[in-house]
């Protein structure tokens, strides 16, 4: 059974009905999804999907596939949503994250893609984010698009605050990005992209990514790997990615799902903890 580290199932007009939906991701072999917020109305609607759907029988909980995945949720101020942040923001994002499910702070980071991006806005988000995840004993969603110096500066003067980790979501970058990040003890996450037939320097990047520190997302409902590119992305799609990077690395498909599903735990502890999902 796969999981998707990563998706915004959190739309409430883009998916049609969320039962029909969730019974065919859970068709497709996904029995775990995280849910991402971007801003505090996404944060908060994904706190209550996941506790909607936490009592869901889970397909390790039992014999046979689960009828819908279960959905846990990370709660966070996307860089380009950081103008919206206020700072009794950050009290309300503890909030939620106290709440069964709540298993990352994000996402988070910088993206500087748009002309006229507020740089210096949000590099005071993610700090104070990273604060914020710190002092919840929380890891980190990371997002990073055009900004990886910055991304990269960043993230070492607040190392202190990554004691509990974190990932580099949706990674696009080289096999020396990687690295360093790393070194950092982050994990790296790869999405649709990497199935992309234009993605020779991520393809290398997901050779050198060690077992133990590698993840899987969809970012749904962004970026559908091939053979479904240009369509809308759903967590049914993560198999596709599972599969590339098994092909890439030269794995067993199903043993990398596992050593992913345990890195996820690993990194996510809510995932895993009966007493955090309310299991």
């Amino acid at each position: 059974m796969y999981i998707d580290t990563h998706a915004h199932l959190n739309y409430p007009d883009k998916y049609g009905d969320m039962d029909d939906l969730l019974s065919r991701i859970a068709a497709a072999g996904v029995d775990t999804v995280v849910n991402v917020g971007w801003d505090l109305p996404s944060s908060a609607l994904a706190a209550q999907m996941a506790e909607r759907y936490a009592p869901a029988q889970a397909a390790d909980a039992g014999e046979g596939p689960a009828p819908r995945p279960r959905l846990f949720f990370a709660a966070g101020f996307h860089p380009s949503d950081c103008l919206k942040m206020q700072d009794k923001d950050l009290g309300e994002l503890a909030g939620l994250l106290a709440a069964p499910g709540g298993v990352a702070v994000g996402e988070i980071g910088l993206d500087y893609h748009y002309e006229g991006t507020d740089a210096p806005a949000q590099k005071r988000a993610f700090a104070a984010q990273l604060e914020l995840a710190h002092a919840l004993s929380l890891p980190v969603i990371i997002h990073s698009r055009d900004a990886a110096a910055d991304t990269l500066q960043l993230l070492k003067d607040n190392r202190a605050k990554l004691a509990c980790g974190g990932v580099m979501h949706c990674f696009s970058g080289s096999p020396e990005t990687a690295k360093e990040y790393l070194k950092l003890g982050l994990y790296i996450s790869f999405a649709g992209p990497v199935t992309f037939k234009n993605a020779r320097r991520l393809d290398e990047a997901a050779k050198i990514v060690p077992r133990d520190r590698i993840l899987a997302e969809t970012d749904s409902p962004y970026l559908a790997p091939e053979p479904h590119r240009g369509t809308m992305n759903t967590p049914a799609n993560v198999g596709l990615i599972y599969q590339k990077l098994a092909q890439l690395r030269g794995e067993d498909v199903q043993l990398l799902a596992a050593q992913i599903k345990t890195n996820a735990r690993t990194l996510f502890a809510g995932i895993g903890n009966p007493a955090r999902t309310g299991a």
